[in-house]
């Protein structure tokens, strides 16, 4: 093994990396001046104990522990097991999140049957619609099927700052930078999903939440003065 896999698969230097992420964005928070809207419904929802899907692209993730109020109600986000995925994971974990790993040797239904045991218990599900690997902004079928089994209702969040640093990752990953200003938008997704939908329905149904991912990003870039070539869409 090489060193530089040694390194990078040790759980002290993940650890390292991971409590550095965590402080960065917490920093980065709460020196910058931030506008939360639309978000009143889902607050309420989840406050109820009502859990939802909460949805948006995996470009904005590292945001997402401050679209979801946590202090109403717990909520797991779904990650990818491999390396990059659980750091991801555990970074949002020091944010107040839980996570559910998925893994390609992990059966569906044993996913599922995850899914619908926490939501059951109240957890809401949170999920980037085109991760962990792409392309961004292509919504997978993934936050239908959840909709679907679960019935919990789906809202899409987005954050954007004015200035942000952009990672050399496939969706090239933002993170927010200290002392600027941003905003964190959520909007609910009101499609009906059928019990059994046919895969025209499906495919349907897949676009609306594309759009509507596209269309609260968007806005969210245009209520902070970003415009399409600065964010990389």
């Amino acid at each position: 093994m090489s060193l530089r896999k040694k390194i990078a698969d040790s759980p002290r230097f993940n650890r390292m990396i991971e409590a550095f992420f965590a402080g960065y964005v917490a920093f980065a928070y709460k020196t910058s001046r931030w506008q939360r809207s639309g978000c009143a419904e889902m607050d309420a929802a989840v406050a109820r104990g009502e859990p939802v899907i909460f949805v948006l692209w995996h470009q904005r993730l590292i945001m997402a522990p401050y679209l979801f109020d946590t202090s109403l109600g717990p909520i797991c986000a779904l990650t990818s097991a491999a390396r990059a995925g659980r750091l991801a994971g555990q970074i949002l974990v020091r944010l107040g999140f839980e996570t559910i790993p998925m893994s390609s040797h992990k059966r569906h239904v044993a996913l599922s049957r995850e899914v619908l045991r926490r939501t059951k218990s109240g957890c809401s599900i949170g999920i980037a619609a085109d991760g962990p690997r792409g392309p961004a902004r292509v919504s997978s079928g993934v936050p239908i099927t959840w909709a679907r089994m679960t019935g919990c209702r789906v809202f899409t969040v987005a954050f954007a700052e004015r200035h942000v640093l952009k990672l050399p990752t496939w969706d090239k990953q933002m993170l927010p930078l200290p002392f600027s200003r941003g905003v964190l938008i959520c909007q609910e997704w009101t499609d009906v999903v059928p019990k059994k939908p046919s895969e025209e329905e499906a495919e349907v149904l897949r676009m609306s939440l594309q759009a509507s991912l596209d269309e609260i990003t968007d806005r969210a870039d245009r209520a902070v003065g970003r415009g399409q070539d600065e964010n990389g869409t």
